[in-house]
């Protein structure tokens, strides 16, 4: 899994590159097969804007959360996320593993 954070009018210090990254984290203990997730941060005005892109096989899930604090928003991002991607392993288990319905005969 490759994690990329980058910020866009804002500098990104050790300390929120170390929080983004655990708090995008979580994401790996539902879902192992996730490729790439790209983290965007930046600033308008007095917001703060947090994105992320996840790259699973098949799909791209992106999400975007805004707030006040920085920690804020990446905080409201990764439960965005986390649920996203919830979602999507429990509508990829229940289409992969349906089993074919056979249409029974009556026997005469």
């Amino acid at each position: 899994m490759n994690l990329s954070i980058t910020g866009r009018h804002l500098e990104i210090t050790p300390a929120i590159r170390e929080y983004a990254s655990q708090k995008v984290a979580r994401i790996g203990r539902h879902f192992d097969q996730i490729i790439d997730i790209q983290v965007t941060l930046s600033v308008e005005k007095l917001e703060h804007i947090a994105e992320v892109t996840v790259r699973l096989p098949g799909k791209d899930i992106h999400c975007e959360a805004r707030d006040e604090n920085l920690y804020a928003s990446i905080d409201l991002l990764a439960d965005k996320i986390d649920r996203q991607v919830v979602k999507y392993k429990g509508k990829v288990q229940n289409h992969a593993h349906d089993p074919v319905k056979r249409q029974e005969v009556p026997a005469e």
